[in-house]
């Protein structure tokens, strides 16, 4: 039974918890239990909530009491170590944080407590969120439970890990250019990084700057993601770029009958695709085929023009160091990640490369607008190749070596531009690890790409795998 409860989503277990199968408290034990036996390997929880057991007792009675319930009334759900939890340990993976303990529930948190779940623990990340692989001087590295050498990805890969793993139903993530879906597809799990500001990041580091940062739901299932997705969305007054974000409904997925006009596109625009890769990507595409969709491969020109991962980089640098700075004044290096490091010793963008940065993202920004003036759907890969060795510094893919920042090419350009995109699982490398596709939508149509991926959660040919760990 309790395998059976750490392997239910969370749609399932808020349906058990409130038709009185199962009570809140044995649900949390079940997942407490799990996390001592699991997370030794992993290393993906860092921070267990204290009031855990007693907010699913507190749960238990109000079932019993006939109280009014949420959507996840009595559902553990964990959180990325970076999003402020209130009374609980939010250290950022960083040294510089160790010991911190905020006083208020960043919005996204609130919002899930508000729906009736309960935080059951935080998770492991690389220091301040900055990095492909989850690891920090504080709480150390976490594996993928696929394969303990390999990385969960990151920044999101504690998070990823731990829902993997069967130690947590559902979680929150941040993601700058990857983070959300980059862990999802390492690990087999789904994620959405809405359009941006859909979600407030109120309560996450740093304030400023966070044009290109979100904060999203990663599960096990589509159908968890639109309802934790159906929670957190829209303004709550204290971030103003989520000023105009309106709430979501998660009844409007799947609620259009129409035929769907769907692109793929694997090359070019996002740097070298391992073959495995690609062929997920055209296989998800002659999956939507099945379902009467329009389907062809695409491309899109202004993402050969301008490469997305490079205008990111030439934006965000210039930007993000001035807040890590701040955090690390007066720290010796010691003290410091590597990419921290590497963050205070890059130089400042010239002016005028800043500005043809800029250019560049309003033409990818227009490039795209213009490709959903003919298309409902983007499919792509989300990384050019499956999960790596712990430590590694370039990929080989197709004979050709990537720098290890190569694996955001596919994401980047949706961080860059706003837009929203699904990660889930839809293949297998043959090495037996999680191969994800992206899905992406026009700006403000989660609705859209919810609904394309719940149609090929139906047909994926991994439906229902967990790593045997």
């Amino acid at each position: 039974m309790s395998t059976e409860l750490t392997y239910s989503d969370a749609t399932k277990l808020a349906e058990l918890i409130r038709t009185r199968e199962v009570s809140p408290v044995e649900v949390m034990k079940a997942h407490l239990d799990r996390i001592e036996a699991l997370n030794p390997k992993v290393n993906a929880v860092v921070t267990i909530a204290n009031d855990a057991l007693e907010s699913a007792r507190a749960a238990e009675s109000a079932v019993l009491r006939g109280d009014k319930l949420g959507p996840l009334h009595g559902v553990p759900f964990t959180v990325k170590d970076s999003i402020d939890t209130a009374n609980v340990l939010t250290q950022r993976g960083s040294l510089i944080f160790k010991g911190r303990v905020p006083e208020t529930d960043a919005t996204s948190v609130a919002r899930m407590k508000k729906a009736g779940g309960i935080l059951l623990a935080k998770t492991n990340l690389p220091e301040f969120s900055y990095g492909v692989e989850s690891d920090n001087l504080l709480s150390g590295r976490s594996n993928n439970p696929w394969d303990l050498t390999l990385t969960p990805g990151g920044s999101s890969g504690g998070e990823s890990a731990a829902i993997a793993a069967g130690m947590s139903p559902l979680g929150l993530g941040t993601d700058l250019a990857i983070s959300l879906r980059g862990p999802a597809a390492h690990t087999g799990i789904v994620s959405l990084k809405a359009t941006h500001g859909r979600v407030p990041m109120t309560g996450i580091w740093p304030r400023v700057p966070r044009r290109f940062w979100h904060v999203g739901p990663m599960a096990r299932s589509i159908r968890d993601l639109t309802l934790a997705f159906s929670q957190l969305a829209g303004a709550d007054g204290f971030d103003g770029a989520s000023g105009s974000a309106v709430p979501f409904d998660a009844g409007v997925v799947g609620s259009s009958k129409r035929p769907l006009r769907v692109g793929w596109l694997v090359e070019p625009g996002f740097g070298p695709i391992a073959r495995d890769v690609a062929a997920t990507v055209e296989a998800a595409a002659d999956a939507l085929k099945g379902f009467g969709h329009s389907v062809e491969p695409v491309r899109i020109p202004a993402l050969e023009r301008d490469f997305a991962l490079d205008v990111f980089s030439r934006l965000h640098a210039l930007e993000m160091k001035p807040a890590v700075q701040e955090a690390t004044a007066g720290r010796r290096d010691d003290e410091l990640s590597s990419m921290a490091r590497y963050v205070l010793s890059l130089p400042d963008t010239p002016m005028k490369e800043y500005i043809d940065a800029e250019q560049a993202a309003e033409r990818l920004r227009d490039g795209y607008a213009e490709y959903f003036k003919k298309y409902d759907v983007l499919l792509t890969p989300v990384v050019p190749t499956s999960s790596f060795k712990h430590g590694q510094e370039e990929l080989e893919i197709n004979g050709q070596t990537v720098g290890i920042m190569g694996i955001m090419s596919a994401t980047s350009p949706l961080s860059v531009t706003g837009l929203p995109g699904v990660s889930m699982r839809f293949g297998t490398s043959k090495e037996g690890m999680p191969i994800g596709v992206q899905i992406v939508g026009n700006w403000q149509a989660e609705a859209t790409i919810l609904q394309v991926a719940s149609l090929l959660e139906q047909v994926s040919p991994v439906s229902g795998l967990h790593p045997n760990i």
